[in-house]
């Protein structure tokens, strides 16, 4: 069973912002949309690319290569050129710490 990981304070990213944290060999890019945070793994499943520089629409990022979108929120494409959803990490703050888990091999 995995750990709980502490990856930033949540008062370093501001609403509509994002942090890239490394967890275990894999980016994970932290977002704040309107005060919740949100964990994806920052990479495209249709390229690979990294996605976590893409333009935020919503609770959408959108690749800056292909234009592929997914839901911050649950991971799920909403656009191809994608057609598998990115790995979703659980989140919580605590004492105004966000932690993650990496639950994807459990």
């Amino acid at each position: 069973m995995s750990d709980w990981i502490d990856v930033a304070a949540a008062d370093a990213i501001a609403e509509g912002e994002h942090v890239v944290v490394d967890v275990d060999g894999s980016d994970v890019a932290i977002f704040n949309l309107k005060g919740e945070f949100y964990a994806i793994e920052d990479v495209c499943t249709h390229d690979g690319a990294e996605i976590a520089s893409g333009e935020l629409d919503g609770d959408e990022i959108i690749c800056p290569r292909h234009g592929a979108r997914f839901c911050i929120r649950t991971g799920e494409v909403k656009c191809p050129p994608a057609y598998e959803d990115v790995a979703v990490f659980p989140v919580r703050v605590v004492n105004g710490r966000i932690q993650i888990k990496d639950t994807r091999w459990d």
